[in-house]
């Protein structure tokens, strides 16, 4: 899988992901023409302005070179250093294999890496399923804000990365099969790649026992690591740089 900002070819097939995510998901407090004035309003004509806008952050995920989900955010106040994930849609027929949690990681990371000092995530409050996916990967409800989609009033939710003790990860597990192995990886624990960043993968969730590493670039877990501590991935090349175990000279 790929994941890489959107261009305006990506439009069409965002605003028909965006159609069907909230068609498969949202119909029991969303009204078909509710659902269509909200693709209008947010997916329409001016939606080439957000992919140009150097403060909106448009993520496409791509498997076998098919575009199957996008994440939608934007860079708000006096100095662009509030983080806000609008929207994540996964198209229905692609969701499972931890899809919805990779773009989720690689937004937050992109967000922090363009200047955002905290990550928002808003989800309608009536989406139990997104409000558990929120809980679920390192985030806690904040505050509600009330939002207008056509001519009805809706609640949503607010949601902040959950408080952590100094020294501890962004609390975000994935349980993952790969090569027929269950492993359990950790997007808190991440190091920096050539590519993109690998991930501690782990035997358990309890995460005691390292397995290795996953590839944040093609979700492979074959990978080779020298004396140094530098990773190789083997199926794409992604590398990270050999380990800085102290810095104490300085």
């Amino acid at each position: 899988m790929e994941i890489r900002e959107a261009t305006d070819a990506d439009a069409d097939t965002i605003r028909s992901i965006a159609h069907d995510s909230l068609s498969s998901t949202y119909t029991d407090f969303l009204g078909a023409e509710t659902i269509d004035t909200a693709i209008d309003q947010w997916y329409g004509e001016e939606f080439a302005d957000d992919i140009a806008d150097d403060h909106s952050l448009i993520l496409v995920i791509e498997r076998d070179g098919e575009v199957i989900g996008f994440s939608h955010s934007e860079l708000v106040g006096q100095q662009y250093s509030n983080g806000q994930l609008l929207w994540l849609h996964i198209d229905p027929d692609a969701r499972g294999d931890g899809i919805g949690v990779r773009l989720l990681v690689r937004t937050r990371e992109k967000l922090l890496d363009d200047g955002a000092d905290q990550v928002q995530c808003f989800v309608l409050e009536d989406n139990e399923g997104g409000n558990e996916f929120y809980a679920d990967h390192g985030f806690e409800q904040a505050d509600q804000r009330e939002v207008e989609i056509g001519e009805e009033t809706f609640t949503e939710n607010i949601y902040v990365e959950s408080e952590i003790e100094s020294g501890d990860d962004w609390n975000a597990i994935d349980e993952l099969e790969i090569d027929d192995r269950t492993v359990y990886v950790s997007y808190g624990d991440a190091d920096r790649g050539s590519k993109a960043p690998f991930y501690g993968a782990y035997e358990g969730e309890d995460q005691s026992d390292r397995y290795g590493w996953l590839c944040g670039n093609c979700d492979s877990i074959d990978n080779a690591m020298d004396t140094m501590g530098r990773i190789e991935c083997n199926s794409c090349g992604n590398r990270r740089k050999p380990t800085r175990w102290d810095s104490s000279y300085l």
